[in-house]
């Protein structure tokens, strides 16, 4: 418990400076170690890339519950939960994962407004807010109270609205989100927009933005926290698809570009 107290303060703290901070997304043990051993501050878990590793397109509850266990154990840094909209339509049912996360050694959690059904993939608004609220309610009721983070994922399920994405995230903060975050923002000036609504810290990925989007402009702009989502499993996995049909076509270059042996050692030591 006291670790994990440590691992939320800290993780709270790295929000509070003025430099933003850089949040990668392990998949397993491995990515976490080798992430830590680069000097990374903290990690965050990727649904996505669990997905991936189980071959499947969504993993399951207590899959992503599982691996935010296993990574948190990987290193001593603290780790944020992506959970999804929480495996639940029911506030309160959806909320309980935030305890989940937490008894599975997360010092962070995200809820999302995104529904899993693709004929209606967004929450309504207040229900939307209603979800948020009674996450924090159970992060806040913790024996170590979790950074909260609220995701309003219009951007990313055909809902080209800003002006919508904005409102949600506004609501959001008054319901009492520790950290803001709109995935599926590309630009700068959607970036900034963002970021001069809201008064809590707001988490940009750049899986899906502008790659040519600097760490310096980006603090310039305000935003106190940068992820990348399911982007170092997807490119390990064009790596590894890429030496497969090289494989596959009788040649063998791709063992040029693996990793040292003693480089991955190092990091697992």
């Amino acid at each position: 418990m006291t670790d994990q107290l440590t691992r939320v303060s800290r993780f709270r703290a790295l929000h509070e400076r003025p430099e933003p901070l850089l949040l990668p997304n392990p998949w397993d043990a491995g990515t976490a170690r080798l992430l830590a051993a680069l000097g990374f501050e903290a990690l965050a878990t990727t649904s996505l890339g669990v997905a991936n590793a189980l071959g499947r397109t969504r993993a399951g509850r207590q899959e992503i519950l599982d691996n935010c266990r296993l990574i948190s154990e990987a290193t001593g840094l603290p780790v944020n939960a992506d959970l999804e909209n929480g495996f639940a339509d029911d506030p309160a049912e959806a909320a309980r994962m935030v305890a989940d996360a937490c008894a599975h050694g997360a010092a962070g959690a995200s809820i999302e407004d995104a529904t899993g059904d693709p004929r209606s993939p967004i929450y309504a608004f207040e229900p939307a807010v209603e979800r948020v609220r009674a996450a924090v309610e159970v992060a806040r009721g913790l024996p170590v109270p979790l950074v909260l983070t609220a995701r309003a994922e219009n951007l990313l399920h055909g809902v080209d609205d800003l002006g919508d994405t904005i409102r949600r995230l506004q609501a959001f903060e008054a319901a009492g989100a520790d950290v803001l975050y709109a995935p599926g923002l590309r630009t700068l000036d959607q970036m900034r927009a963002v970021v001069s609504s809201v008064g809590k810290p707001v988490n940009v990925v750049m899986g899906f933005a502008d790659p040519g989007i600097t760490l310096e402009q980006l603090a310039e702009i305000g935003v106190r926290r940068v992820s990348v989502g399911g982007a170092f499993s997807r490119l390990a996995l064009r790596a590894f698809l890429d030496g497969a049909r090289e494989m596959r076509a009788g040649r063998f270059g791709f063992v040029t570009g693996m990793a040292s042996i003693g480089e991955l050692h190092e990091a697992f030591r």
